[in-house]
């Protein structure tokens, strides 16, 4: 059984809080995102936090904060499951009543072992129904203070089909699958249980999540059916490789989200960027949200792994910088340059960042950039000094100095007197603008010096050229 096509599309992001959202799981809940506001439907974010041991508050702000960066806000949710238990535990107390689930004593070992014969014979290595009820079977005698598990009884024969949204076709026999724990001895429910049940309570449609769950899919759909629940349609993407082809890891870089927004990178690229990791619109490169949300179709899916490109990565960033708002911009760097103890109030920011953003891929590069006009000056290079100041460019910085008192400080009047100056000394622009940049910035290059004169402030410009 399938969801109506007249049912309201309801997609879920559903992270085990063990860690940072990875980029992975950022692209997954971006799917899950877009595939339900493309048809107007619901986004659920369903924390998945049953592993006692892994998980940590500090991961689920971590998801949290990475969520709320890319701008992925969830219509419902955030959901624990850990406030699910008694739920839980009443389902699984109802399938032991019906008889599609029941108790098994036998012990890890025990399990261990009878995977380890049927390898020795050829054959799939589960557990072998030791416990399982049958008609006319007879079970062994319970032991005395132990305390079952709680298994699935998964069908024996046929096969679990399901039309992927992603890989097509995929079926599965279930002779090779387990009798599934779905409890623990402590009566605790397992992973594949609690998103069995999570996924009906919530009425999720589609699910879209990792190829790493292809096996659990099975499982989760013989349970849903055991339930007469819905299935949902599932769909499995494929994983992002890092630049040389192996999975994508900590050894290619940063590999967290919130890694990225600390590095200087806007969430819109990020978007854009996590977007054409295994999805396409044609040949469209560059797009906005919205336009991702319209253009969103799972029939556009790869069906092949995607590659993490840093290159790419820096170039739809760079796209994004240039494409942004000055003043948002400033705002956005700001708080680095005071991190750096810069003072970004001593100039007009802005007008800073018009002229650096074409050069710059990322905020800290702007944010650096931007030292140039509101960080501490920096003393020139006594060798670059003596290779580019002689006592002739010293007379036509004089010169200059004296006039700048007078003009108007304005980028078009300030490069008016750098041309009149280097008329009068009989010389050419580089004669005279690399030492003033070396005076005034303490470094060879920059961005047109007229410009950089103006940002700086007529003051600044002048206690340098004076200091010098």
């Amino acid at each position: 059984m399938t969801q109506s096509p007249a049912t309201r599309v309801r997609t879920r992001f559903a992270p085990s809080p063990t860690g940072f959202l990875h980029l992975g799981g950022a692209r997954t809940a971006l799917y899950a995102w877009a595939y339900a506001k493309h048809h107007q439907g619901d986004f659920v974010l369903r924390i998945e936090d049953t592993d006692l041991e892994r998980s940590t508050p500090e991961a689920v702000q971590a998801i949290l904060d990475g969520m709320a960066w890319l701008g992925l806000t969830p219509d419902e949710g955030p959901f624990y499951q850990m406030q699910h238990m008694t739920r839980y535990k009443a389902v699984i107390t109802q399938m032991l009543a019906d008889g599609t689930a029941y108790h098994c004593y036998s012990t890890p070992e025990e399990v261990n072992a009878m995977r380890e014969r049927a390898r020795e014979l050829g054959l799939k290595p589960k557990y072998d129904g030791t416990w399982r009820p049958e008609l006319g079977k007879t079970l062994p005698v319970v032991p005395a203070n132990q305390a079952p598990v709680v298994r699935f009884k998964n069908p024996l024969s046929g096969a679990t089909q399901w039309h992927d949204m992603v890989k097509g076709p995929i079926s599965i026999n279930n002779e090779e699958l387990d009798d599934l724990i779905i409890a623990r001895p402590d009566g605790t429910p397992t992973y594949n249980f609690c998103v069995v049940v999570d996924d009906w309570d919530m009425n999720i449609t589609h699910v879209l999540r990792g190829d790493d769950h292809v096996n659990n899919t099975p499982r989760q759909i013989n349970i849903l059916k055991a339930l007469n629940a819905p299935l949902p349609e599932y769909g499995h993407l494929p994983m992002i490789l890092g630049p040389d082809g192996e999975k994508l890891s900590k050894r290619h870089g940063a590999v967290s989200v919130m890694a990225y927004e600390q590095e200087g990178y806007l969430a819109e690229a990020m978007i854009n960027y996590l977007a054409r990791l295994g999805w396409s619109h044609g040949d469209e490169e560059i797009f906005s949200r919205e336009q991702l949300v319209q253009w969103f179709d799972s029939n556009s899916l790869s069906k092949s792994a995607s590659q993490w490109d840093p290159k790419k990565l820096n170039w739809v960033n760079a796209h994004y910088i240039k494409a942004a708002d000055n003043h948002w911009l400033a705002d956005a760097i700001s708080p680095r340059l005071v991190a750096l103890g810069a003072d970004p109030l001593k100039i007009d920011l802005p007008q800073a960042v018009e002229l650096l953003k074409d050069r710059c891929e990322t905020l800290v590069q702007l944010t650096e950039a931007s030292l140039l006009f509101c960080g501490a000056p920096v003393a020139p290079d006594p060798e670059l000094v003596a290779k580019h100041i002689n006592d002739e460019v010293r007379r036509a910085v004089a010169d200059f100095t004296q006039e700048a008192t007078e003009v108007q400080w304005q980028r078009q009047a300030i490069g008016a007197l750098i041309k009149s100056v280097l008329a009068q000394h009989q010389m050419k622009m580089p004669q005279l603008a690399i030492p003033l940049r070396l005076i005034v910035a303490g470094t060879t290059q920059t961005p047109a010096i007229d410009a950089v004169l103006e940002i700086m402030g007529r003051e600044a410009v002048l206690k340098r050229l004076r200091s010098f």
